[in-house]
């Protein structure tokens, strides 16, 4: 029974990181769709958003799985959540230099056409939004920093029985 819990525990984990990340990348898509229109310019990269998602979060399960950035976890939270959000940025760019280049080889372009791609790929768009990535990761690894400490299942309960958030000592007003 403590498998087939933990299990579904890492698969209810999985799927609330690929909703985070998809929206965040959805949002980001849009946003350089909208910029991109008023210059009367087509951007159609819709579908890689949800594929990102998906690979992130696996690749944030199995990074967690071999303990990437845990070591700063008994100091204040937000050295841990800026440690995590850091790391998992790095791990970010590294996928995405694997996108241009795998884009380039299914595009049959050749490897000079590819080594090109791949060193036009550290543009100022690509470090603007490794940077947007990380300060997206900072909420996203603040509330789990957050949850860790609180204990398992503390902030969805908090989030979303009102019962238990109204019941808290974390709702009512600390100057009363």
């Amino acid at each position: 029974m403590r498998l087939k819990q933990k299990i579904l525990d890492k698969f209810k984990t999985y799927w609330v990181n690929v909703f985070y990340i998809t929206l965040f990348f959805s949002i980001f898509t849009d946003y350089r769709r909208l910029i991109l229109a008023h210059y009367q310019i087509y951007y159609g990269a819709y579908g890689i958003s949800f594929i990102k998602g998906l690979v992130l979060a696996k690749v944030i399960l199995v990074a967690e799985h071999f303990h990437l950035g845990r070591g700063f976890e008994d100091m204040s939270l937000i050295v841990p959540t800026l440690y995590k959000s850091f790391m998992f940025t790095i791990c970010v760019a590294i996928l995405s230099i694997i996108e241009f280049m795998v884009r380039g080889f299914l595009k049959a372009e050749g490897l000079i056409k590819v080594s090109d791609v791949f060193i036009k790929c550290f543009s100022y768009e690509w470090f603007s939004g490794m940077l947007i990535v990380f300060a997206a990761f900072i909420p996203f690894f603040g509330i789990r920093e957050l949850g860790r400490v609180l204990g398992s299942g503390k902030i969805s309960e908090l989030f979303f029985h009102r019962k238990i958030a109204a019941g808290s000592n974390l709702s009512k007003d600390e100057s009363q």
